[in-house]
C-alpha cells in the first residue's frame, strides 16, 4: 500500500473513533449532586412594620373624657377612721371609699343647725309684726339677713363635713391602698389609686424618620414578652391595638415622637388572694412591651423564604429547580415581612419550586437532592 493511502486509512479511522471516546468520556465524568432543603414561591400579602416600645397606662383625659385614672388625696387633714375599699376591688363612681374624723365637723353642724332654728324663729316673729307695723323695717331687714346667714353656715358645714366622706371619682379598679384605720393624714395625702381598667393605652417612643409613617387608626401588634413556669416557657400571647395619638412635636433629647396605641381588649385586674385571680390578662398598668405597627399592606405579592436569596456581586439571585436541577435566576427584591421577602424576576409564578437551606455556594447550574 501506498504511504498516501496509509495516510488516508490512518485519518479515516481517527474520525470515525474520536467521537466515540469521546462520548465515552462523558459518561465517565462524575456528575456533581448537592444535598439541599426546598421550598416554593407564593402569592401572600407582605406588611411593612415600624418597631416600637412602650408601657401600658391608663389613658389620659381625651376626647371630653376624663383621665382613666386618679390618685385619691385627702381633701382636709384629719384621721381615717373607716376604708371601705381594698386592692382590687371593683367600685362605681360615686361609692364610697374612705371616711375621716367627723367629730368636729359634727359639732360645727349642729352648731349651725341651731343657729338656723333660731333664726328662723326670729325672722317669723317679725314676720307676724309686719302687717301691724309693730316692727321697723330695718328689724325686719336684719332678721332676714341673720336666718340668710344662718343657712349659708350651715350649708358651709355641710359641706365641710361632707368632704370627709371621700368617695369614688370614676369607676375602675383600686390599684393601691396607702393608708390605715387610725393613721393622722394631712391635706392631699395620697390615700389610694383607682384606675380604670377598660381604658388602657400603651405610650410609645418612635424614632422620628419612623414617625412618618404613621396614621391614626393604623393596627398595631402588642407582644408583653414570654411568660416562664418552671422549666417551661410559653410563647407569648399577641394583643391587638390601634394608634390613637400621635405626638405633635419630636422630644429633642432622644429625637422620639410620642405616640398612643389603645387596646383592642377588655382588660381586668388579676390579685391573688382577691377573688379574681383565677382570671387571666394579657396587659397590665406598667408593664413594659414590645409592639409592632402594620404601617403598609401589599396584597398579591411574590414572596420566598429570606434564607433562599443569595448575593453575588450585587445581583440577587434564586436558585429555581428544573426537574433533578437548579438553575440561578437574578431577581429584584422588595419589602421583607419577617422570614418572607418580596421577589419579581423574569418567568417567576406562584407554586414554582426553589432552593431554601443550601443555596448559598451553589453554582449556576447543577443537580441537586432533596433533603427531606
Amino acid at each position: 500500500m501506498k504511504p498516501n493511502d496509509w495516510l488516508k486509512a490512518a485519518t479515516l479511522a481517527a474520525w470515525i473513533i474520536w467521537p466515540n471516546l469521546a462520548a465515552f468520556a462523558e459518561e465517565q465524568e462524575p456528575s456533581t449532586e448537592v444535598a439541599v432543603e426546598v421550598g416554593k414561591v407564593v402569592k401572600t400579602t407582605l406588611h411593612r412594620y415600624v418597631m416600637a416600645y412602650g408601657t401600658v397606662e391608663p389613658e389620659p383625659a381625651t376626647g371630653g373624657k376624663p383621665p382613666a385614672s386618679s390618685r385619691i388625696a385627702a381633701p382636709l387633714a384629719g384621721l381615717v377612721t373607716q376604708i371601705r375599699c381594698e386592692e382590687g376591688q371593683r367600685v362605681e363612681k360615686g361609692a364610697l371609699l374612705f371616711t375621716l374624723d367627723t367629730r368636729v365637723a359634727d359639732a360645727l353642724v349642729a352648731k349651725a343647725e341651731v343657729a338656723v332654728e333660731f333664726a328662723q324663729k326670729n325672722f317669723a316673729r317679725k314676720q307676724q309684726m309686719a302687717p301691724a307695723e309693730n316692727v321697723s323695717r330695718k328689724l325686719y331687714d336684719e332678721a332676714e339677713q341673720m336666718l340668710q346667714a344662718a343657712r349659708k353656715e350651715l350649708d358651709n358645714a355641710l359641706t365641710q363635713r361632707e368632704l370627709l366622706r371621700i368617695a369614688a371619682p370614676l369607676s375602675g379598679t383600686v390599684a393601691a391602698v396607702y393608708s390605715k384605720v387610725g393613721e393622722a393624714v394631712g391635706l392631699n395625702t395620697v390615700l389610694a389609686e383607682l384606675i380604670d381598667l377598660d381604658r388602657l393605652v400603651v405610650g410609645i417612643r418612635v424614632p422620628s424618620l419612623e414617625a412618618a409613617w404613621l396614621r391614626r387608626g393604623q393596627p398595631v401588634e402588642i407582644n408583653a414578652g414570654s411568660r416562664q413556669a418552671g422549666n417551661v416557657t410559653d410563647t407569648p400571647a399577641t394583643q391587638r391595638g390601634a394608634i390613637s395619638f400621635i405626638g405633635p412635636q419630636v422630644d429633642p433629647r432622644t429625637d422620639t415622637v410620642l405616640a398612643r396605641v389603645s387596646l383592642g381588649g377588655k382588660q381586668t385586674l388579676s390579685v391573688e388572694g382577691k377573688g379574681v385571680g383565677e382570671r387571666d390578662i394579657s396587659l397590665r398598668p406598667g408593664q413594659f412591651v414590645s409592639v409592632r405597627i402594620i404601617v403598609e399592606e401589599r396584597p398579591g405579592r411574590l414572596a420566598v423564604p429570606v434564607e433562599s436569596v443569595v448575593t453575588r456581586e450585587g445581583t440577587s439571585l434564586l436558585a429555581v429547580i428544573e426537574g433533578d436541577r437548579a438553575r440561578q435566576k437574578p431577581v429584584k427584591l422588595g419589602l421583607r415581612d419577617v422570614n418572607l421577602v418580596e421577589v419579581e424576576g423574569e418567568g417567576l409564578r406562584e407554586g414554582m419550586g426553589i432552593v431554601t437551606h443550601g443555596a448559598y455556594g451553589l453554582p449556576p447550574e447543577t443537580r441537586i437532592r432533596v433533603v427531606k
